[in-house]
């Protein structure tokens, strides 16, 4: 994709800039209040597995769905909340491309009355190509299949 995206620091993005080398890519919202958590902590799990080396050299990027609310601030606090290292970039973009990317990766969401969102719990492997390698759903599933692709991809 082409857009630019903001990270949490305040700093402008694109996704080829994380191009050379494997990452786990997820869409979340930093105020939701049961599977964005749960589905950080099914990274969190999967980093865990990887030898040291494989961890070092994989990115995770949350992109979130909330373009309203998740300002570089919120994504922050939700970084801070969640104990997320340097090797996390939390990004927020345009609602364009925040669809684009969702219709990309095959997922769904929607705004619900109370601001939530109801969404799919899916975190993507990507390539150092930024090429889709696989895709698991979140939710306290197996991520030993996940960590086993992210330790055979190569980095470029």
């Amino acid at each position: 994709l082409d857009a630019k995206w903001t990270d949490d620091a305040g700093g402008i993005v694109s996704l080829a800039s994380f191009r050379g080398q494997p990452v786990i890519l997820a869409m979340f919202f930093a105020s939701c209040e049961y599977a964005c958590p749960v589905l950080v902590s099914d990274i969190q799990r999967l980093r865990v597995q990887l030898p040291p080396a494989d961890a070092a050299r994989t990115r995770v990027v949350l992109v979130t769905f909330d373009t309203e609310r998740d300002t570089p601030a919120a994504l922050r606090a939700f970084r801070e909340r969640s104990g997320l290292d340097a090797h996390w970039t939390l990004l927020r973009g345009e609602d364009t491309a925040v669809q684009e990317l969702a219709m990309l990766l095959g997922v769904k969401y929607r705004r619900e009355a109370r601001g939530q969102f109801a969404h799919s719990n899916l975190f993507t492997l990507l390539n150092s190509d930024g090429e889709i390698a696989h895709q698991t759903p979140g939710l306290m599933g197996d991520v030993s299949p996940a960590a086993r692709i992210v330790s055979a991809l190569p980095s470029r």
